[in-house]
């Protein structure tokens, strides 16, 4: 699959920031890879993060509350497939490699699902997929934001994401889920 040329600008952009980032990339994952209990459960977190979680949700959510979920399972829905869209096109365009391949002494935790890094894409659906939850269900807040948290940190941790990619993928989540909520609305 060929890639579209990277403005040698945007380049430029990732490799200072990658330099930055290297040291807090570097702790974390030596951390994770020292202690194989932290490393296992992020890898567990990293994997319910792939989807299964978020899809279990969206099912869950009309057999727990009925009627009333509907629409917030659609809305979910809907945004899980904008979201996979725009984060597939983006890193396509941007094409920043993953920590692990640019940074000495970084080891991947769990296989990455695909080559670029930026952003990232496990964080924006835990954001977004929070962020909706809750909205129309915020008794769940006490269970989805901590998992969404360890969802983002688990990528910086298990050396596949620089802390930008998760950052720019919470904001890519947060501002999906409120463009959701007003295509989307629920009564």
């Amino acid at each position: 699959m060929a890639t579209a040329p990277v403005d040698v600008r945007v380049d430029g952009i990732f490799r200072r920031v990658d330099a930055f980032e290297y040291a807090w990339c570097l702790r974390l994952n030596r951390k994770c890879q020292q202690r194989r209990l932290v490393r296992d459960v992020f890898a567990a977190v990293s994997k319910l993060g792939d989807g299964v979680f978020w899809y279990a949700l969206i099912f869950l959510l009309p057999a727990v509350y009925g009627s009333s979920a509907a629409m917030p399972s659609v809305r979910m829905a809907a945004v899980g497939i904008v979201g996979v869209l725009l984060y597939k096109y983006l890193k396509s365009r941007l094409v920043r490699e993953r920590p692990y391949i640019s940074l000495a002494g970084i080891v991947p935790g769990t296989p990455a699902l695909d080559r670029y890094s930026f952003p990232s894409g496990h964080t924006l659906h835990a954001v977004s997929f929070t962020v909706l939850a809750t909205s129309s269900f915020p008794e769940l807040a006490w269970v989805l934001v901590p998992f969404a948290t360890l969802v983002a940190a688990s990528r910086v941790v298990l050396g596949l994401h620089y802390p930008t990619d998760v950052a720019a993928g919470a904001i890519i989540g947060a501002t999906l889920a409120v463009l959701g909520m007003v295509v989307f609305p629920v009564e």
